[in-house]
């Protein structure tokens, strides 16, 4: 049942993202600089620190990311029902889970757990992302703003090449870690290519919305 905006929602996922990015900056508050007794000592430490910064920077850039793609998503979600509540809840688990698997990967890179698990929390979020629209845009875009139904087709683009960019980083980390993240990089290509190889719906993309999984991530 539709639970007549998605207000609410918007301003719980919002806080939820909020929180998140505000925590990530915990690892580098944490971090003992030992004994400092001079500026040279200090300035030592700041460099040891910079595992911990560019894990920071790499997941902040990301959770950004992904924020804004769900912001692009409820500009176009008129409603909500239990499910999309649900999808939408799974995601945000995985997101309140991203401070502490940046600390992860800072601390213990050396470890194969350390470098998979940022990027498998990443992939659940875009996947559980893709899912939330995937839902919203079933039935000829049952939750959906009228004017949005017709841009179906390249938000399901768009929500496929961000979780194939997440999956492609979770199979590359075990050997190269957060570098894997640079797999984001193609996003907006492979985008752009699915959708030029994703034929219309004959019936047009709003009959077609069920079928054409609209998944929006919206590069």
């Amino acid at each position: 049942m539709a639970s007549g905006g998605t207000s609410r929602v918007e301003a719980y996922s919002d806080a939820v993202f909020a929180i998140a990015a505000t925590l990530l900056v915990l690892d580098l508050t944490t971090a003992s600089f030992g004994e400092i007794g001079s500026d040279a000592d200090m300035w030592a430490a700041l460099a040891g620190l910079w595992p911990n910064v560019s894990s920071f920077a790499v997941s902040f850039a990301l959770l950004s990311g992904m924020w804004m793609i769900h912001l692009r998503q409820f500009r176009d979600i008129a409603d909500v029902d239990t499910t999309l509540l649900w999808l939408n809840n799974a995601r945000l688990l995985f997101v309140v889970l991203i401070p502490f698997t940046t600390a992860l990967t800072s601390q213990y890179s050396d470890f194969l757990a350390g470098r998979v698990l940022l990027p498998v929390d990443f992939f659940l979020v875009a996947l559980f992302g893709h899912l939330s629209w995937r839902w919203a845009a079933a039935r000829g875009g049952q939750l959906l703003r009228p004017e949005a139904v017709e841009n179906v087709r390249a938000a399901s683009a768009g929500g496929i090449s961000a979780v194939t960019c997440a999956a492609v980083a979770v199979a590359l980390s075990p050997w190269i870690g957060s570098y894997a993240f640079l797999a984001f990089l193609l996003n907006g290509v492979l985008a752009a290519l699915i959708l030029r190889l994703t034929p219309p719906h004959p019936a047009g993309d709003a009959a077609g919305a069920d079928t054409a999984g609209a998944d929006g991530e919206r590069g």
